[in-house]
């Protein structure tokens, strides 16, 4: 049976004010959409050379305006953590112009209500980001401001597909693709969501090289998480002139493997079906494609975090590159969900 269904095309096309809303902000959109992604990579930056207290106070830097901060004092971890601070300024100065555009000039309520979504998203980031300086970066929240951002990521990713012409393209055409491609795309969503969760608190609760060997953990495939294997990762980690770790961190490191092996047999699942649904849309097919190569990069990336013992800039592009896999996956979700248009 063919996976996909087209419906006779709609004997009118779209209102042309609906087409000349959507284009004016497309573009403007997929910006926002792809500077998301420089800040989480600065986000990444300043975490993997604990830089998140070289700027003491909040919004002040060093009791000056955050944007008259002079480039001569953009020293060590200071150069990280204002950058950060002036490009998550920059993504939010964006939105706002988003929201605002769509204000104006969408015509659809519930796009306008994801513009006022992705704004009040990235103000509540700020206000975390500001509350993980006041504290000396308290583990939940610190996990918590890292989850989000890729929330917000996530939502710039929905509005720009939906001010986009393949929506405009689907709305005229009625694309279904088969129920169990897009359920199983929203599974892959879900896990990867979650594994990046774990990949945040990994970082903030520094279980990042709880476990220095790869793919075993201290010699085993499947290790009993006991006294006696905390004690061989310790010895391990005195070695390596590495601080002890405790069973938590050990746990949190491995359930972290045990999620990207998930993400990965899904993935494949997701490929197969590709394979075997021949009908499936060019673009569709692309996109499980570049999720495959993306992914890929990712484990490797993964894998030598550990191996060179978290290099700042391998670690930083792990978590960009996971924060890109989560976006392919959406867009695969988004390109074979069945709206009802």
């Amino acid at each position: 049976m063919s996976a996909v269904f087209l419906s006779p095309p709609s004997p009118c096309p779209l209102p042309s004010r609906e087409r000349m809303n959507t284009t004016g902000l497309t573009h403007f959109s997929k910006v926002t959409c792809f500077s998301t992604l420089v800040l989480i990579f600065m986000g990444g930056l300043v975490k993997s050379h604990e830089a998140g207290l070289s700027v003491p106070d909040w919004p002040t830097t060093y009791g000056e305006n955050l944007f008259l901060f002079h480039p001569s004092q953009w020293v060590g971890g200071i150069f990280y953590e204002h950058t950060h601070r002036l490009v998550a300024s920059f993504v939010g100065f964006l939105t706002l112009v988003l929201s605002l555009g769509l204000f104006f000039k969408e015509s659809r309520k519930w796009v306008r209500v994801l513009g006022y979504t992705a704004l009040g998203t990235v103000i509540l980031q700020g206000f975390l980001g500001g509350i993980t300086v006041k504290f000396y970066l308290p583990v939940l929240i610190s996990s918590a401001h890292a989850v989000l951002a890729q929330t917000f990521f996530l939502i710039t990713i929905l509005i720009a597909y939906v001010l986009s012409n393949e929506w405009q393209e689907r709305i005229r055409e009625k694309t279904l693709i088969e129920t169990n491609f897009w359920k199983l795309s929203a599974i892959l969503l879900g896990i990867i969501f979650m594994q990046l969760v774990l990949g945040a608190l990994m970082r903030h609760t520094e279980s990042g090289l709880a476990i220095l060997d790869f793919p075993l953990v201290a010699g085993k495939w499947i290790p009993i998480f006991n006294d006696t294997l905390l004690q061989k990762i310790n010895a391990a980690r005195f070695q390596a002139d590495l601080e002890p770790v405790n069973l938590a961190q050990v746990s949190i490191h491995f359930a972290h493997r045990v999620g990207a092996l998930l993400v990965t047999i899904t993935a494949l699942c997701l490929s197969f079906q590709v394979f075997r649904n021949s009908n499936l849309p060019f673009r569709v097919k692309y996109s499980v494609g570049i999720l495959m190569i993306v992914l890929l990069v990712q484990i490797s990336l993964g894998v030598m975090t550990v191996l060179t013992q978290k290099s700042p800039l391998l670690t930083s592009f792990h978590v960009v590159a996971g924060a890109v896999t989560l976006g392919i996956s959406a867009l695969i979700l988004l390109r074979t969900y069945p709206f009802k248009f």
